[in-house]
């Protein structure tokens, strides 16, 4: 089976209608620098005839000015263009009614951020953040959001290209997919575990896995998509579902806090709900020594 890790560029042909991507434009506006963020491409397309907002990552793209941004790693221009696209997204159908907000279809295959040295003086972490709030307030504001995982899916970059969606899909693993917090290496220097006890944690328990099936049971991926050709029906399905639910007052079944019941009902996310309990019962108990004076 062929990836399709490296391939956003070619993955928007895939999902949109034939021929309808216009790079660079959503609404009134215009990406025209191409020297900034040049490992993100956004612009407008059709899907099922209804304008969308496409957001990818370019894995053939390098950002000269941050030698770190290369292979599709989202550095701070390109978190600060995403941003950009999603805010021109909601512009554009301000006046609109709930049931046309545009689509929003995040092409998801990213290593991670590009933390550098650079870019951490710079202020990295506003850029993620600001691409983050941005997908929050347009899923609130009513536009579908779905994000699809061709390749990788990893760490702070997935955080904030493709956590904050609606509903996220994902090839299956025969793709080469990779969906991963962080990678147990890593892991094991910052908990101090040995890789060892790490790696057997992770054959018993989805939490500490990395792939898609292991995310599906946590409730992190809504559905995987067997094959390429399915992405598009599957992506239309999916926006469809999510205008009914938001049309209902749904929004707790969707996005974040969606995912969360999802991954209780699949038996991935069982302690969650005790914790909540917990943290809700001590809030309550102290809520009143804090509460602001009137």
């Amino acid at each position: 089976m062929d990836t399709m890790m490296g391939k956003g560029r070619q993955a928007i042909d895939l999902i949109v209608d034939p021929g309808s991507f216009e790079e660079g434009v959503i609404g009134a506006t215009r990406f025209e620098d191409p020297e900034f963020g040049p490992g993100a491409v956004v612009g407008t397309a059709s899907l099922e005839g209804a304008p969308c907002t496409i957001i990818a990552s370019d894995a053939e793209a390098m950002n000269e000015k941050f030698p770190v941004v290369y292979a599709g790693i989202i550095g701070l221009e390109e978190g600060y263009k995403m941003a950009g696209a999603v805010y021109a997204s909601m512009a554009a159908d301000a006046g609109k009614p709930l049931g046309e907000k545009r689509a929003l279809v995040l092409v998801v295959d990213t290593p991670g951020n590009g933390p550098g040295k650079v870019e951490e003086i710079f202020g990295m972490n506003k850029s993620t953040a600001a691409y983050q709030l941005a997908l929050a307030e347009a899923r609130l504001a009513g536009h579908p959001i779905v994000a699809m995982v061709i390749g990788r899916a990893i760490s702070g970059a997935f955080l904030c290209h493709g956590l904050q969606a609606d509903r996220i899909l994902s090839l299956d693993a025969q793709f080469g997919t990779m969906i991963h917090v962080m990678p147990l290496t890593s892991v094991s220097r910052i908990i101090r575990k040995d890789l060892e006890t790490l790696e057997g944690l992770s054959r018993q328990s989805a939490v500490f896995a990395a792939g898609p099936r292991f995310f599906h049971s946590l409730g992190g991926v809504e559905r995987l998509v067997e094959t390429v050709e399915d992405m598009r029906p599957t992506i239309r399905d999916q926006i469809v579902e999510i205008r009914q639910a938001k049309a209902k007052g749904r929004q707790d079944s969707l996005g974040p806090w969606g995912r969360g019941h999802l991954g209780e009902e699949r038996g991935g996310r069982v302690e969650r709900p005790k914790v909540i309990a917990l943290m809700n019962r001590q809030f309550a108990a102290v809520a009143g020594q804090y509460a602001p004076a009137r």
